[in-house]
This record gives structure tokens, sequence and C-alpha cells, in this order.
């Protein structure tokens, strides 16, 4: 904890409140230490404990996935109200569980819209990587219902949802493509030179764009 208290920068805690986060390590600092530290789990869990952004950040970093039960998940996804926090509990540890599908079908169901859009995240893994047995017809029709008024977080997580499923699956995106752009979400987002933008027609458009252009192997 002393050492994560010295990685601490006033600049770069200013920019990550902009965003929710309220920590001010650089996270290639931060990764950086956690290769040092390498996989300790016990320590994880104690890190986790402190209920310290930056703290629970390393012990994401240095858990071991496969080693969490799913309540216990469960109840970590639910104390994770910090951004950053929350997305890579997600990502580099949920989706690396054993219990990740019967999370996602929990969380999706979620009343709550942070919960929700962790349920949403893990359904854009499988739309991309593992889509047999989803309904992606009958996401849809759930996206074209509640995008447009969901919560911001929710929303980011349906939208990318709906662009994933444009992007991987032809035979479902001029639907994803006509979904967007009725119902405009982040069609107004600002986006820095040389990144795509989140809304979703463009997105997909970029993306299928990027696909076709790549030599065949």
């Amino acid at each position: 904890m002393a050492e994560l208290a010295e990685l601490e920068d006033p600049k770069t805690r200013q920019v990550n409140e902009k965003h929710g986060d309220d920590h001010g390590v650089n996270l290639s600092k931060l990764r950086a230490f956690a290769k040092r530290l390498k996989t300790q789990q016990e320590l994880a869990c104690r890190l986790w404990e402190t209920d310290d952004t930056a703290a629970r950040l390393l012990a994401i970093l240095i858990c071991r996935p496969k080693a969490f039960e799913r309540d216990e998940l469960d109840a970590m996804l639910r104390e994770s109200r910090k951004p950053k926090v929350h997305d890579w509990l997600v990502n580099y540890v949920v989706k690396k569980n054993p219990h990740s599908e019967d999370l996602r079908l929990t969380w999706s169901a979620d009343p709550d819209p942070v919960v929700a859009s962790a349920g949403w995240a893990l359904t854009t893994e499988r739309v991309a990587k593992n889509p047999e047995g989803l309904d992606l017809a009958g996401l849809l029709d759930v996206i074209e219902a509640e995008m447009k008024d969901a919560p911001e977080r929710l929303q980011w997580a349906m939208n990318h949802c709906l662009a994933q499923i444009g992007i991987e699956h032809a035979e479902h995106r001029t639907r994803a493509i006509e979904i967007g752009e009725r119902l405009e979400v982040l069609k107004d987002y600002p986006t820095s030179p040389g990144c795509t933008s989140p809304f979703a027609p463009i997105w997909i458009a970029e993306m299928v764009r990027r696909q076709d252009d790549k030599p065949v192997a």
C-alpha cells in the first residue's frame, strides 16, 4: 500500500476523476508493479478488501482468475462501482472464470444497470467468440427497445453488443446498422483523430472494412 501511494500522481488523478475513477496511479507503472509481484492470490484478496481503487486494480492483475467461486465474483462485481475496477474485473477475471456464463445470465437480468452492463459485456464477448446458442435476433430486439433510454454505462455496453453483432454476423448487419441509425445513440460522441467513432453504424462499417482489407493467409 505504501508503494502504491508513492505511485500516486495528482495530474493522473485529475484526469481519472473526470471518468469517475478515484485513483492517481499511472496504469503502465501499475502493470510493471504487478509484473514484479507475479501471481499471488492471497495478497490479491487482501488488497481487494482494502476497498482502495488502486489496490483493487493491482489485485485484479495479480490474482488467479479461476480460483474465485461464483458467489465471490458476484459480490466483487456488485462492490465495483468505479468504472476501471468494474471493467478490469469483468475483462481480466470473470471472462477467464468457469462461472462466467452463469454470471452472464444472472447479471444481464439484474435491475441494477451497472450490474446489467457487466452481463452485456460478457454477452458481447460471446457474440464475438462463442455465439452458438445465442439468440442474436432476440438481443437486437432488446437493444432496439431499451438502449435509447438506458443509463449511461448500460447504454455503452448494449451499444458495444449492437456493434459486435453487426461486425461479426453478416446476416444481422443490415438490421444492426438500421437500429443504430434510428436510435442515434453516441452519434455525436467526440472522437479523437485516428480513433473509430462508437456510433454503431460507423463502428460496424470501419471494422468490416478492416476485415475486408486483411490479406488472405
